[in-house]
């Protein structure tokens, strides 16, 4: 079997393969820095370089790290499964999108338990499922974003093989599958990279140490480093599409950047493979350009997450307003208005949460609003407070049929955080299984250190590395089968498969939703082609004018009479309805 490594700054490189002789590498004489060398190996074989007569390190491009970061290196041979399902792929058009975390998705913890409860997503009406980050990661349990691996599968989460059979499962099903992976660092332990090449440069710097190396010397392997990572979950596991992390502290000042590579190749596979593939970037710059193709100039990716529909939907179900909620507080209905119609709501406009103008207007005319995922619960959204409350925790199943409606109903492709579906009582917290005492110590001082700024406590504030925490973030599935939680359940069932049935529903013209709202009586109605969707926040009943008579109510939280003539519709507190005028 060959193998081969970029190690440029090393003047010898030899590979140990586990119960055979060490084997000194050559000098590619084709590709500056590459080494590479023979030896025999079969699936599972244990192996890993040492650089200069050092310690022996695990393979940069590991396809699995059974004893974790700091193990040996194992050789998969993917032609070894055998794949169940011949898939034709699945596009982002008229998706409703499922955010997972494999960690607490159950009590088990694992890609197979996962694939158990795929079910009930076919029954919920998803189209796509989006794993949270699958690298490893120290310990057994985390969120997964600060992983070491970028092309293996956490091995307590099942490893390689876990991840086809969940590929598998899910496509049988007729479901998508959208993996999260994390090219803008990697996490603080078990990262071995900085010693076998530049893959960090200092002339940028993220919010977790120096930059991946993007564009300093070097910087041609490394994105070829990040992209070979990404096609590999592509073609290799049959993956549909990845999210990117964070996209904005992907620093990079080439010409041709490395997101515009990364889409061309992504597009080039998808040919090849005869199949539909996307990528969704996360990125908080409000910049259409990211989702504009490159034929148009822009980067290319084929959808983001638009965090402004979270926020201005949030303020305007909880009242919040500190931090990046103050800007769509202080009128939350219009803030809603402006995203429904115009994608962002910061389009160049001032931002007090950033003391200076944000964003940059959409193109309606070019930019259909499924390329915009919205969503009233993220993982970072849920798990970035102090003790991860969900807005079930805040708020009445009411306003919480109230804020699906917003997102189920709109312009965007729809994306739902695993349990919001039945109100899950249970928290998502922040949690962690470093093993490094003094690590471990670090992260769980730092997250008291950063709440106790906001008024909060120490005693308050759960402590990531307690095995408590990550318990209190699994979802209890029994939940969904009474109260309140089945009724939740029932409503987004209810509004998922209108979504589905009504090409109105699915209309992506942003230019084409005509909203009303009354800020002080706490209403917004809209209209999607001949549905009517009315929204009422109050704890009062309101009547909304909606212009013209009502045929027949399609979905209502609460019970409604059809309006006469006159096209007023009165709607109940902390309600709304869905209707189609004739």
């Amino acid at each position: 079997m060959q193998f081969e490594v970029w190690a440029p700054q090393s003047e010898r490189v030899t590979l140990h393969v586990a119960g055979a002789a060490d084997t000194e590498l050559e000098r590619d004489p084709d590709r500056v820095g590459w080494w590479s060398g023979s030896a025999e190996a079969r699936d599972g074989t244990r192996y890993g370089f040492a650089l200069d007569g050092g310690p022996v390190l695990p393979d940069p491009r590991s396809r699995r790290q059974p004893d974790g970061p700091d193990g040996l290196s194992a050789v998969v041979d993917h032609d070894r499964y055998v794949w169940r399902t011949g898939w034709a792929g699945r596009d982002l058009t008229g998706a409703v999108l499922y955010e997972l975390h494999v960690g607490t998705y159950t009590q088990e913890g694992t890609l197979d338990a996962a694939a158990e409860r795929l079910d009930h997503l076919v029954d919920l009406g998803i189209t796509h499922v989006e794993l949270m980050p699958l690298s490893p990661v120290p310990g057994r349990h985390g969120w997964g974003y600060d992983g070491v691996g970028p092309w293996a599968v956490h091995e307590p989460y099942g490893g390689p093989e876990a991840l086809k059979r969940f590929v598998d499962a899910a496509h049988e099903r007729g479901l998508g599958v959208v993996l999260d992976v994390v090219h803008n660092h990697l996490g603080p332990s078990g990262n071995h990279l900085p010693a076998f090449g530049p893959y960090f440069t200092d002339t940028h710097h993220t919010p977790w140490g120096s930059a991946m190396n993007l564009d300093a010397p070097g910087s041609d392997e490394v994105r070829a480093y990040l992209v070979g990572s990404a096609l590999t979950w592509l073609r290799d596991y049959r993956i549909d599409g990845l999210r990117l992390d964070a996209i904005h502290e992907l620093h990079d000042r080439r010409a041709l950047t490395f997101l515009e590579e990364l889409s061309a190749d992504v597009d080039r596979l998808a040919g090849q493979l005869g199949r539909p593939l996307f990528l969704i970037g996360e990125s908080d710059l409000g910049d259409p350009r990211i989702i504009t193709p490159r034929a148009e100039g822009g980067i290319g990716l084929h959808a983001q997450w638009n965090d402004d529909v979270h926020h201005a939907i949030h303020a305007a179900v909880t009242g919040e307003r500190q931090g990046y909620y103050a800007d769509f507080a202080r009128e939350p209905l219009a803030a809603i208005a402006k995203t429904l119609t115009h994608g962002f709501f910061h389009d160049g406009t001032y931002s007090t949460f950033r003391g200076r103008r944000h964003g940059r207007p959409v193109d309606r005319t070019r930019t259909p609003g499924h390329r915009l995922l919205a969503y009233t619960q993220t993982h970072d959204q849920v798990g970035n407070r102090a003790q991860g409350d969900r807005l079930a925790a805040s708020v009445s199943p009411g306003l919480l049929a109230c804020a699906a409606t917003l997102v189920l109903t709109g312009p965007f492709t729809p994306m739902l955080f695993m349990g919001e579906e039945w109100a899950a009582s249970t928290p998502w917290q922040y949690f962690t299984d470093h093993t490094d005492p003094s690590l471990a110590d670090a992260v769980r001082k730092g997250r008291r250190r950063e709440f106790a700024a906001h008024g909060w406590a120490e005693s308050d504030i759960p402590d990531p590395q307690d095995p408590a925490t990550r318990l209190r973030s699994c979802l209890d599935w029994s939940e969904r089968e009474s109260g309140d939680h089945a009724r939740v359940l029932a409503w987004y069932r209810e509004l998922i498969a209108l979504r589905h049935a009504r090409t109105d529903l699915q209309d992506p013209d942003l230019a084409a939703v005509r909203v009303a709202y009354d800020e002080e009586a706490r209403w917004i109605a809209y209209r999607r082609g001949d549905l009517r969707v009315a929204v009422n926040l109050s704890g009062a009943a309101v009547s909304i004018p909606l212009g013209r008579p009502v045929a027949r109510l399609l979905a209502a939280w609460e019970r409604v009479d059809v309006p006469g003539a006159d096209g007023v519709l009165t709607i109940p507190p902390e309600s709304c309805v869905v209707a189609v005028a004739p």
